[in-house]
């Protein structure tokens, strides 16, 4: 129920108000709370498992074309632009067109390829990533976000998918779930909430957590209409975020 003082405010007005009174009052999670919710995960979705496959510059392209669609519209894409050039130094230096014509299934390709190109041009020669799974953390961090369009989001998926190295990519998907269950802050920018994601994760947890909290998401937790009557979470949630 609301509170009364919000009782004849307009609804937007009310999720507005409502959402700041979450963030104010917010804590963070204890050890055994996330011990809690990541258990439960595990009895819905098992344990996802996958060996770091050490293609760092893969990883980049693909975390670039997986922007605004979906996984198969993404690995579409990538195919397609792996089989049309050599190299990645050919697809650097192509026509803009050529790029942009591979990787149409992808869609948003005309951004898209000239997002992958200025990245292929920044990093420069050897046109390689190899040197940051021995780099500092901070380095590598730090480097990959220095490319052009590359945020935390990407530099995680390449550090964690690469190597395994310890990073938590954290998408919409796993943002809107863990903040709904109250592991993240209400309306913590990114860069926040990527910070909160890793501490709260225990060291070997960080590919487990991600996966299922992005297959929740997916499947459940959605952002407008979520399942909450078939939630299998629905016991500890405490209803944050607007539903």
């Amino acid at each position: 129920m609301l509170p009364e003082v919000l009782a004849h405010e307009p609804p937007a007005a009310q999720r507005a108000t409502m959402s700041a009174m979450r963030a104010t009052s917010w804590t963070a999670p204890s050890r055994a709370r996330l011990a809690r919710i990541r258990a439960r995960l595990r009895e819905i979705y098992g344990v996802p498992a996958a060996v770091p496959h050490r293609r760092p510059l893969d990883e980049l392209i693909l975390t670039v074309l997986s922007q605004s669609t979906n996984d198969r519209n993404r690995d579409v894409a990538f195919l397609a632009l792996r089989q049309r050039f050599a190299g990645w130094e050919e697809v650097r230096d192509a026509p803009l067109a050529d790029v942009e014509l591979a990787i149409r299934p992808g869609g948003i390709s005309k951004v898209k390829s000239q997002r992958i190109q200025q990245i292929l041009s920044a990093i420069g020669d050897p046109l390689s990533l190899d040197w940051i799974e021995t780099a500092p953390p901070a380095q590598r961090r730090d480097a990959l976000c220095a490319l052009p369009g590359v945020g935390r989001k990407t530099a995680a998926c390449v550090l964690l998918f690469s190597y395994g190295l310890r990073e938590v990519p954290v998408d919409t998907h796993v943002s809107r779930v863990a903040t709904r269950l109250g592991l993240l802050r209400p309306g913590a920018p990114f860069e926040e909430l990527h910070d909160q994601m890793l501490a709260l994760t225990p060291p070997g947890a960080e590919l487990e957590l991600h996966v299922n909290l992005l297959r929740h998401g997916r499947r459940t937790c959605h952002s407008r209409s979520p399942e909450c009557d078939t939630c299998g979470l629905r016991r500890m949630c405490p209803r944050i975020g607007v539903r």
